[in-house]
């Protein structure tokens, strides 16, 4: 399970299919789903699988199974080009809003009546029914739960293997439903074009999206291939076009500041990170380094069970994080006793999300400083059901407290010692300050 559905890195092989062009005269399909039929849970072979997903995420923190954890449930909805649920109360018992809602198969059969009649020009009709999903799913007012279609879930799931068709780009959904880059791919056709932490997409290829998830899949593509990115920096407003090529991440970048400090950066949490970051740690401490700079700016988050893998290379046995489910029940994210003995700062700033966080407020809660600016504030989890069709439903289910308690959603984690860096300068005044730190440690 990824900690961010709505984390996206925008970059996947996916083959883009010409769209259907339907004449005025043509009709969305309306039918009443039929009883569904369960379909095999999708989980690594050595998982114990389970029908609750937030049950899964709860073994797993007792300590079931410390493997990636995608809880990928099969939930009952349509297939094909069907409206479903169709006259059904929705919503209803303590979590719905009064008596609940109800959808109407007439006023839907009314509404493409006139679509159907009056419409000035051709539609998709696979989209009119794709976003009456995505709308359905948006009253949550949830920017992290989304509707998914097939392909794009297929290319979200590639999204934590590291090796895509893109440019690049990893950005985060903010509660105002804005996207903000968080991560650029070194020598990436992102960062050839200048696109930098901080900015703002506004559009790709002209178009505006409500959805990340969609919007993502469009900034994916067939290698060789264009994409426009509209963004935002500061007040002005820039486009380039980017040719997307094969992205190759590597989430752990390390060496030597001088003779005795070390300095390792995680961009991300993707499969490969905690043992990267093994191998990272122990090529450091071979190198003689007593003091370590770990950096986790820029780094958007993904999968939380590398992060956890992480932190247990710095704290002894107990707490790395709580998770904790609708109704209030908390369970933990235990690492086990002896951590490395080199002197550690952590490096964060406010692109700092999610899995990053998770392993920020573990170490802050466990005495190790934590320098740089407050980070992103993304204390959520969600996971992926799969339909019958192929389709899928990420929902928040869980949110995630720090080894105290301390809650990080909208929050974020606050630094020890606060510095902000200066962009006018060629200096990393926030690593300046960390190695700072640790001489007076």
């Amino acid at each position: 399970m990824t900690d961010e559905v709505n984390r996206q890195v925008a970059e996947a092989e996916v083959e883009g299919e010409p769209e259907m062009e339907v004449k005025p005269e043509a009709e969305v399909k309306l039918e009443t789903e039929a009883e569904p039929s369960a379909s095999p849970l999708r989980q690594d072979a050595a998982e114990t699988l389970y029908p609750d997903p937030a049950e899964a995420v709860r073994s797993r923190a007792r300590g079931v199974s410390r493997g990636k954890v995608f809880a990928l449930v099969c939930i009952a909805f349509a297939a094909g080009i069907v409206l479903s649920l169709v006259g059904m109360s929705l919503l209803t018992g303590s979590r719905g809003d009064s008596a609940g809602g109800v959808i109407e198969q007439n006023k839907i059969n009314e509404m493409n009546s006139y679509i159907n009649r009056y419409y000035l020009r051709n539609y998709d009709a696979q989209k009119l029914v794709d976003n009456a999903y995505r709308g359905y799913v948006a009253g949550l007012e949830d920017p992290y739960s989304q509707y998914m279609t097939a392909e794009e879930y297929a290319s979200y799931e590639t999204s934590a293997m590291g090796t895509y068709s893109g440019v690049g780009v990893t950005f985060e959904t903010k509660e105002d439903g804005s996207y903000v880059i968080v991560g650029i791919t070194k020598d990436s056709p992102a960062d050839r074009a200048g696109l930098k932490a901080g900015d703002q997409i506004l559009a790709v290829d002209g178009e505006i999206y409500t959805s990340s998830d969609v919007m993502a899949s469009h900034i994916r593509g067939k290698r060789g291939t264009k994409v426009e990115l509209t963004y935002l920096r500061g007040k002005e407003e820039k486009t380039v076009t980017m040719v997307r090529e094969k992205i190759v991440q590597d989430s752990v970048d390390y060496r030597m500041l001088d003779d005795t400090t070390g300095y390792i950066q995680i961009t991300q949490f993707i499969e490969s990170t905690s043992a990267d970051f093994d191998e990272a740690l122990k090529a450091v401490e071979a190198k003689g380094a007593k003091k370590l700079v770990l950096d986790l700016r820029d780094n958007g988050g993904g999968l939380v069970d590398d992060a956890v893998a992480v932190a247990d290379d710095f704290l002894d046995k107990g707490v790395a994080c709580y998770v904790q489910d609708r109704n209030g029940e908390t369970e933990s994210y235990k690492v086990k006793d002896g951590h490395t003995d080199l002197k550690t700062v952590v490096l964060v700033n406010e692109n700092s999300a999610s899995a990053s966080e998770i392993l920020a407020a573990a170490m802050k809660d466990n005495d190790y400083t934590i320098v740089g600016s407050r980070t992103f504030g993304k204390g959520i989890i969600q996971t992926s059901f799969v339909m019958r069709d192929g389709d899928a439903l990420k929902l928040t289910i869980l949110e995630y407290l720090s080894p105290k308690k301390h809650k990080v959603h909208e929050k974020g984690v606050r630094p020890n010692v606060k510095v902000k860096d200066d962009e006018n300068t060629k200096r990393d005044e926030q690593l300046e300050r960390a190695r700072q730190v640790l001489e007076e440690q």
